[in-house]
């Protein structure tokens, strides 16, 4: 019996020597795989860094009126009754200078410079007075306006020369030789230049002259 189990003992460790020899080898003759690929670590991107704000300072708070002062107000402009709005004053506009006083006749006086005579007439307006051989026009007289800084009396005339027609002959044509204003505080202000003849005005009147023309 005792060799028996000493048999049995010594072929169970046979057995497992050859199993654990078996089982090495195989893991030595095994293909061995390539270790797998490490993904490289992802580089981290920095976040942009904000700008330092500027820190504005808070306005500071207003201080509230006072209650009893707000509701007195309010009762006093409650109280007082609704006024109209006033008027808007408008500038006073510059006075008007005052028109000049017009008249229906003017007073004239001519110069023969040969003859040395002289003669005065009155030309009603728009109507043609001849004086030898010249024939004198109104067309306005007035006389300056009191606002005015010098008096006087100023006339606008048309003088044109119509020497008169001989016996048998037909009257040669006329032509005008003067037009303007006579002054007459100033007559050489704008005067008449002829040869022979000179004229000025004397002054303006409104009645109807008394000789409806001065010929020679």
């Amino acid at each position: 019996m005792t060799t028996r189990r000493s048999l049995t003992g010594v072929a169970v460790l046979a057995l497992a020597g050859s199993l654990a020899g078996g089982g090495a080898w195989a893991l030595q003759n095994a293909p061995q795989q390539p270790p797998a690929a490490q993904t490289p670590p992802t580089a981290l991107t920095p976040a942009p860094i904000p700008a330092p704000q500027q820190s504005r300072p808070a306005p500071a708070p207003r201080p509230a009126p006072p209650a009893a002062a707000t509701s007195a107000s309010t009762t006093a402009a409650q109280a007082q009754p609704a006024t109209a709005a006033k008027p808007t004053t408008t500038p006073d506009k510059p006075a008007e200078p005052l028109k000049r006083a017009r008249s229906s006749v003017a007073i004239l006086q001519a110069l023969d410079k040969v003859t040395t005579e002289t003669m005065r007439f009155e030309a009603p307006v728009g109507q043609p007075i001849r004086y030898k051989t010249l024939i004198f026009t109104v067309r306005a007289c007035e006389t300056t306006a009191p606002d005015e800084d010098a008096p006087d009396s100023v006339a606008y005339v048309t003088v044109d020369t119509q020497p008169k027609a001989l016996p048998g002959r037909v009257a040669p044509p006329g032509r005008q030789i003067y037009k303007g204003w006579m002054y007459a505080n100033s007559p050489g202000l704008n005067p008449l230049e002829h040869p022979v003849y000179d004229a000025w005005l004397i002054a303006c009147k409104t009645s109807a002259p008394v000789a409806p023309a001065a010929s020679r």
